[in-house]
């Protein structure tokens, strides 16, 4: 398990440019939505702050934004499809 890590990690930072600290963002939600949301999440095996980065990841690039960390993988292929 720990060698998989390893391994793993090894290959992450080849691949991209990796998070290395985080911000707070902090926003208000019906406390019903919210519920719901979380539920929704831990039912898929994922935490709300991995499916709210997901989706900041998704809005920043339908909208056309590039960022430092932006992963590049598959760019050269997409733009070879074109």
């Amino acid at each position: 398990m720990y060698i998989m890590l390893i391994k793993l990690t090894r290959t992450v930072s080849k691949m991209a440019i990796m998070e290395t600290k985080t911000a707070r963002l902090t926003l208000l939600i019906d406390p019903v939505k919210k519920k719901a949301f979380e539920e929704l999440c831990a039912a898929q095996d994922l935490t709300p702050s991995q499916v709210v980065r997901q989706m900041i990841r998704d809005y920043l690039e339908r909208h056309g934004m590039d960022y430092a960390t932006k992963s590049r993988i598959g760019a050269a292929e997409s733009i070879s499809a074109k």
